[in-house]
Formats: structure tokens, C-alpha cells, sequence
């Protein structure tokens, strides 16, 4: 007698045979699905699809318009890159894995790229995509892939494996190549083919693909040279000092060097800032208003802090104006699509109000300042405010490089700045480190320390923050007369020793049960630091506390 297992999919019963993997149930029914099957998420726990089912089970298919399934596809495309390049140009040549822009991820080449070499690379992929070769889960033992990985000349992902405390590691097979890759892996080739490659310059692309956010087509791509030189620049530096990879931080911190490290960073950190401060000192006559945007845990208080001392170090009064206490009242904040107070979106300030008064200060007027009450939900007015010769507005707020606000101050008059958390480090040449997961990481800590969040509450929110983000701050990040990277290159570890115990406190029941695993995993490539030479004034000490601008 055949044993079954009974399985729920979109509200519908299935019966199947015991030991069936969910890629054949995939196949079937993946007529349905506008975008390929990826993953399983199987009774609340991710699977690939390579896994047999020996139980009943309710199945929710994943394609890459849910998160997890995008991050199995950007990693099922890194790999095809990979490969691609070693069939055409040899197996010593590579990728180096950058960082996101404009959503896609920056790419550089070992050797000499063009844009001719680019398209053969691109075909070569299509031809893996129709080919639908199979990607091989394996899992060896740890010491032996260490050792595969030296006789390749791949010393970053060797260093991968020598700081991975487990006894054995899942590594892919594509063809007769091996490969490590921080995210789960899509079955086969054929699963991968919604990608494009843009030339951007010198020995660089940009790898383009569907995101969460545009997630029926492939944005075209506008490049953002802005951001493209400040990770560059932070880039440069980290290869100065040989520290490009999660291993080279780790051999800092093994061998009892990260002080110097923290204060080297902290130091550069300080002078790039100076030097923001002396930009805007040099058109003191006409910048009167600094405005100042970032994404959520970027930083801005310390930073706008910080930025404040040097401008008093030149002689200026800095006024800081925070636009959050310009909202609406209460009863009149806009609703998003699901019905609920939308307090990210522009029509959820009072910017009539805003203008009208940011203009008045600018002619030296008198104005009653606004304080919003956000028990009671509307704004209280108790501040004079007026500015003299010397003094500069510096306004903060998610909207402060909307260019529909202060639209009645001339642009002369405005200096505008973005902030955001840029880390410098790669996991290795093909696994890169995501931004917006250093930003989560410091939202985990600085929410359960100063509002006694719980981790599940900080993971359900993120989403909507995303979105808000997607929004109204990454479109405008090119009006910025300046970029500040706010990132430090330690600060991972140092988050390590705060998140990773909140983390655990996740139960395997919730619906972020595997947000929570994925962001351990990922912080156990680092070696924990801890925060006993970072100065009070860094960054970081906003989310960890004990910093000189916080309690």
C-alpha cells in the first residue's frame, strides 16, 4: 500500500505520495504562478525545493516577489554570473560581488570588461536558463571544503568556512563547479530567468532584476553617481587598509587589533563630516537651511548632532527643526492601502504650515513653533523661535529632500544632505552584506533598548518602514548636495553581542521565526566585538546606547 500525505496549498486539499519533493508539486502547479516557483514555506518553515514530504502539510509557494524568494533568486543569478564568466574567460577569472544601486547590485569584473564581453555573458546566461540545469544542494564536512575552496584560490570563502563553528556546510553544484551562498538556492537554472546586465563603467555592471517593489518588470536602470561615489569611496578605503571581507574583520578582532580599527574609523568617520561642515560654512552667506533625510536607522540624530558642534566650531548657531513635529492632527493623517494612518507618506505633514513658517524665520520674523503631542495626537504651540545673522536652520525629517517642500526658498538657499548606512564589507567575492540588514540589525537594538520593543514587533513593522522608504526617501537621495555613509566597518560584530540574544527570543511558532534564524545565521560569520573603545560620539552608540547625544 502507497502511503499519502494530505497537503493544503492556497486553501486547497491535495493528496500526494509519501516522499514526494516539493519541486515535482511545484512543477505542477506552477502554471498558476506568474513568476517560478523558488522556495516552500512548509508548515512556517522555509524549504528548497529539492525536499521531500513525509508529512501532511500546509505549503505556501514562494516566487520572487516575497522577499525570501527574491533573495533565492538574486543568489541563483550571482551564481549563473559566476559560472558564466569562468566557461568564457577561465577559471581563474571572477566577480566581485559590490553593493546594491538603483535596485540592482553593482558588480566588478577580475579582468578587462566591455560591453560586447558583457552580452556574451548575458547570452551565456540565457543559455544556462534554457539549458535548466540542475543547482545540487551538497552538504560536506567543513574541513574538506576548506580545503576545496584553497585548491580553487577562493582564500575569502575559505575564510567563510574556518570562521563557521558548524561540523559540516551546505555548499551548490552547478555543473562540475561548487559554491557557498549565504541564502537558500533555487532548484535548477531554468528557474532564473528574469535578470538583465547594464554596462555602467570601467570593469563594471549593474545585475537587474525584479525586486519586492517592482515586482512585474525589471526597473530601468538611472544611475545614481551620488551614491556610486561614496560607496566607492568607502570601497577604496576599506582595500587600503585590507579589509574588505567579514574574514579580514574577523582576523582583526582574532588577533586583539580593533581598538585601532575603531579609532582609525571613528577618525575618518569625524573628518568626513568636518568636512561637510566647512562645505557649508563656505556659503554661509547664502545656505541658511540644511536639510537632512535618511532612511530609518541611518543615524541622523548623531550625525545631525555631530554636525551641529562643528558648524558652532565656525561660529554658526545651528537651530534644529524636526519636520515630525509638523504633522497633521490626528484625526486628519492620510490612510495607506490597507486602511490604516499612513504617517510616512508627505500629506501626513502640515507642509503649508511648514513652508509658511521656514519662510518667516528665513526674513527674521518671530514665529510660535510647533511641538507635536503624539499621546494626544496634534501640535502644541509653546517656542519663539527666531533667527539671527549667524544662525542655520538644519532640518530633519524623511521628507527634508522632497523637492515639494519649501518649494517658496530658492535652491541657493539650501543645502540639502542624505544619510544612510553603507557598509563596505562583503561576506566573500559572491555574498555581499545588505544595507537594509546592518539598518534592521541597529532598529532590533536601539527599539528593545529604548522602547522595550520585542524583536517580533521591530521584524512585523519593518515591512511597512521598507515601503515607506521605497517611497519617499530613496527617489530623491540625488538632490543631495551631500551623501554621509554613516556605516562603520566594525559595527556588525558590535551588533552581534546586542541582537544576536534578542534574536533568539523569537519563538518557532511566530511568522518571523525565519527572519530571525536568517539574520542569527548571518551573525555568526562575525566574531562578536565589544563596545569598550567606541567613543561616545559614534554612530553606533545611537542604537547600543552610552553615546554623548543620548540617554
Amino acid at each position: 500500500m502507497i502511503e499519502t500525505v494530505s497537503v493544503t496549498i492556497d486553501g486547497k486539499k491535495y493528496e500526494y505520495s509519501k516522499g514526494i519533493t516539493l519541486l515535482e508539486i511545484a512543477n505542477e502547479l506552477e502554471k498558476n504562478y506568474k513568476h517560478p516557483i523558488l522556495l516552500a514555506k512548509v508548515n512556517n518553515a522555509y524549504k528548497e525545493l529539492s525536499a521531500k514530504l513525509k508529512e501532511d502539510a500546509e505549503i505556501e509557494f514562494i516566487d520572487l516577489t516575497k522577499r525570501e524568494g527574491n533573495r533565492c533568486h538574486v543568489n541563483g543569478l550571482i551564481y549563473m554570473l559566476v559560472y558564466a564568466v569562468k566557461k568564457l574567460y577561465g577559471k581563474k577569472e571572477d566577480i566581485i560581488v559590490q553593493h546594491s544601486l538603483d535596485k540592482g547590485i553593482y558588480i566588478e569584473t577580475t579582468f578587462r570588461l566591455t560591453e560586447t564581453k558583457l552580452q556574451a555573458i548575458k547570452e551565456c546566461m540565457k543559455a544556462l536558463v534554457d539549458a535548466d540545469m540542475p543547482i545540487t544542494k551538497v552538504v560536506i564536512d567543513r574541513l574538506e571544503a576548506i580545503r576545496y575552496f584553497e585548491s580553487i584560490g577562493d582564500n575569502a570563502k575559505a575564510g567563510v568556512m574556518t570562521y563557521n563553528t558548524n561540523s559540516y556546510v551546505t555548499l551548490y553544484r552547478l555543473g562540475n563547479s561548487y559554491n557557498y551562498f549565504y541564502s537558500r538556492m533555487a532548484a535548477s537554472t531554468g528557474k532564473l530567468k528574469e535578470f538583465d546586465l547594464t554596462y555602467v563603467k570601467d570593469n563594471g555592471f549593474v545585475l537587474r532584476f525584479p525586486t519586492v517593489y517592482v515586482n512585474d518588470k525589471i526597473k530601468k536602470y538611472v544611475h545614481h553617481e551620488n551614491m556610486f561615489k561614496v560607496f566607492k569611496e568607502h570601497r577604496d578605503w576599506a582595500k587600503l587598509i585590507n579589509i574588505q571581507t567579514s574574514v579580514d574583520l574577523n582576523r582583526i578582532v582574532s588577533t586583539g587589533k580593533i581598538s585601532d580599527l575603531i579609532k582609525i574609523d571613528e577618525t575618518l568617520q569625524s573628518n568626513r563630516l568636518l568636512n561637510v561642515a566647512k562645505e557649508i560654512n563656505d556659503k554661509k552667506n547664502k545656505v541658511k537651511i540644511v536639510l537632512i533625510a535618511g532612511p530609518s536607522s541611518s543615524g541622523k540624530t548623531t550625525t545631525t548632532r555631530k554636525l551641529c558642534m562643528y558648524l558652532q566650531s565656525f561660529g554658526l548657531t545651528p537651530k534644529v527643526v524636526s519636520m515630525d513635529d509638523y504633522f497633521v492632527e490626528k484625526k486628519d493623517t492620510p490612510l495607506d492601502e490597507f486602511g490604516k494612518p499612513d504617517y510616512e507618506c508627505l500629506e501626513a505633514m502640515d507642509t503649508k504650515l511648514f513652508d509658511k513658517q521656514m519662510a518667516a524665520l528665513m526674513k527674521g520674523e518671530k514665529v510660535l513653533m510647533p511641538t507635536y503631542n503624539f499621546a494626544l495626537g496634534e501640535k502644541e504651540f509653546k517656542e519663539e523661535v527666531q533667527i539671527g545673522e549667524k544662525d542655520i536652520l538644519l532640518i530633519e525629517g524623511i521628507h527634508a529632500l522632497d523637492d515639494r517642500i519649501l518649494t517658496n526658498i530658492k535652491r541657493e538657499n539650501k543645502y540639502k544632505i542624505y544619510i544612510s548606512a553603507l557598509t563596505e564589507l562583503n561576506m566573500d567575492n559572491h555574498n555581499r552584506i545588505c544595507t537594509s540588514d546592518n539598518r534592521l540589525l541597529r532598529r532590533i537594538v536601539r527599539d528593545n533598548r529604548t522602547r522595550d520593543y520585542k524583536v517580533e514587533y521591530t521584524l512585523q513593522l519593518w515591512g511597512s518602514v521598507r515601503r515607506g522608504e521605497e517611497k519617499y526617501i530613496f527617489p530623491y537621495q540625488d538632490e543631495a548636495d551631500a551623501t554621509i555613509n554613516s556605516a562603520s566597518i566594525y559595527e556588525i560584530g558590535v551588533l552581534k553581542t546586542y541582537a544576536e540574544p534578542l534574536l533568539y527570543s523569537v519563538p518557532t511558532d511566530s511568522p518571523y521565526y525565519e527572519e530571525a534564524k536568517r539574520l542569527i545565521n548571518f551573525l555568526r560569520l562575525f566574531l562578536p566585538i565589544p563596545a569598550d573603545a567606541i567613543p561616545e560620539d559614534a554612530v553606533v552608540r545611537e542604537f547600543i546606547g552610552g553615546g554623548y547625544f543620548h540617554e
